[in-house]
């Protein structure tokens, strides 16, 4: 877990042309695993850093109802309409259990090509998924570095999946630092500019805070209370997935658990809870947790991978197909970590192809594209 922070900071820093000194990883606080991801990325190159200073944006009231006429026939936002919390499952505009399956995508500043129009018509046509998440880091050359640029460009791939009928996940991608609250003011600034500017939509969904680490469940919550508000303010029935304790582990790398969430839940409709693994990581002890959790809190896997904790590695499908048949019968929607080409067997693009327009088929996927792809197709996953 150690080596994985080791290797994190050093792909970060080479990723933003930074080269800082290293950290004392036996330091309090960096303990804990799931530590997602700096890449190391093949074609696509990180966005030059601005300075500029963002102003409070100016919020426009939100429309009196979502409308429903406006995504493809068949597409996954006609099928389904406006999506609620009913009891502990994700359910549709019927009020019907649903999963989605989808794919996140790595850090918008690292792979800033492998999110467009044409490989989201691929994952929505070819692969027949659900959803995209956008994972706006907001440290490590992200968010913080050019609110304006980045919420803009988040804005504009919400409008792309928007017009494939695609639902989305707006993913405030905090890491490092892992307390919530330190982005606490760029938050509620994001926040209120992007839900201002699809408030008519009903297709986008809000993740607060990617992976809470070395902070406590108080502390997360707290957040949330403070966060959830401003996205209510113009959406008031989108559905809030808010990250978990010990880098949304439900408390596991901390040595607790759920139930330290059931003794003090966010108390506002329409919330979720994420849970992320890594499925060379994380095997039956944490499928029989979330197993049980499932059953008092609605929960959402908005990032998982097939390899260890690291990203990388040698791909574990067993444990991955186990994972994923746990989440099948309990209706609970997952997506892949990532929609990238980057070197790391977590992406699921070979490299360069972020580079060229063909996205479709199993020609320009890895091992871990190929197996996500056959899994949502036919229910089985194949990575040959």
């Amino acid at each position: 877990m150690k080596d994985k922070r080791f290797a994190t900071i050093n792909r970060i820093e080479t990723a933003i042309g930074r080269n800082a000194p290293k950290p004392d990883l036996n330091a309090e606080g960096l303990s804990a695993c799931t530590l997602n991801k700096a890449p190391t990325p093949a074609e696509s190159k990180s966005p030059a850093v601005k300075a500029s200073v963002t102003a409070a944006p100016t919020t426009r009231a939100p429309a009196p109802a979502p409308p429903k006429a406006n995504a493809p026939a068949g597409s996954p936002v006609t099928v389904n309409g406006q999506l609620s919390v009913c009891g502990v499952r994700l359910c549709n505009q019927s009020g019907t259990a649903i999963q989605l399956r989808g794919m996140s995508s790595h850090g918008l500043q690292f792979f800033p090509n492998c999110v467009n129009p044409d490989s989201l018509a691929a994952l929505r046509n070819d692969w027949k998924a659900d959803f995209i998440r956008l994972s706006m880091y907001v440290q490590e050359g992200g968010l913080a570095s050019d609110p304006t640029g980045f919420t803009n460009k988040v804005n504009g791939l919400v409008d792309d999946a928007t017009a494939l009928g695609l639902y989305v996940i707006v993913d405030f991608h905090i890491l490092t630092p892992g307390d919530p609250n330190f982005n606490l003011g760029l938050a509620k600034t994001f926040f209120e500019n992007v839900t201002a500017k699809h408030a008519a939509k009903n297709n986008v969904l809000y993740e607060i805070a990617n992976e809470p680490n070395g902070v406590s469940w108080d502390a997360i919550k707290s957040y949330a209370d403070q966060v959830i508000p401003v996205i209510r303010k113009n959406s008031p029935n989108s559905v809030v997935l808010v990250g978990t304790r010990g880098f949304s582990s439900l408390g596991l790398t901390d040595g607790s658990d759920e139930k330290e969430i059931l003794a003090d839940p966010v108390d506002f409709k329409n919330v979720m809870y994420t849970f992320h693994f890594y499925a060379a990581s994380h095997g039956a002890d944490r499928r029989a947790v979330v197993a049980r959790a499932a059953t008092k809190l609605p929960l959402f896997v908005s990032e998982f991978g097939s390899q260890t904790f690291t990203g990388d590695g040698t791909n574990d499908f067993t444990s991955t197909t186990a994972w994923l048949d746990l989440l099948k019968a309990n209706k609970i929607s997952y997506g892949m970590w990532s929609f990238s080409d980057g070197r790391e067997s977590n992406s699921v693009f070979k490299q360069g192809t972020c580079a060229g327009t063909t996205f479709a088929g199993t020609n320009v996927l890895t091992e871990a594209g190929r197996y996500l792809r056959s899994r949502i197709l036919t229910g089985v996953g194949n990575p040959n």
